[in-house]
């Protein structure tokens, strides 16, 4: 299991793939993240936005979407990891995670 606040802590050495549908991203999320959906990443796209070179690590809500996308991810060799307990971990932790205008994010 990956220790969100490590995550946290590295967050300009790695990257944070979001793999919720838009409406949760909308909600709130981790600044920084890149947000690729779930059906995306399994469909084979990343449009791009992902740096093999990068560690990659990858939240939904709870752990369980991102622990496919993952997988997935590291089958196409990206040095991919599952955030477990997602965004109500995170949220759980006191992290912070903002709405798009800035304002104190939400669990979607």
């Amino acid at each position: 299991m990956q220790d969100l606040k490590d995550v946290f802590d590295r967050r300009d050495d790695v990257q944070v793939v979001d793999c919720r549908e838009g409406w949760e991203w909308d909600a709130g999320r981790i600044e920084g993240a890149i947000h690729i959906p779930l059906n995306t990443i399994m469909a084979g796209g990343d449009d791009g936005a992902l740096d093999k070179a990068k560690p990659v690590f990858v939240v939904c809500r709870t752990g369980n979407r991102s622990e496919l996308a993952s997988v997935m991810l590291r089958a196409r060799g990206y040095d991919a990891e599952n955030m477990e307990g997602g965004m109500e971990e995170w949220q759980r932790l006191g992290l912070p995670f903002t709405a798009p205008d800035g304002s104190p994010g939400r669990v979607a």
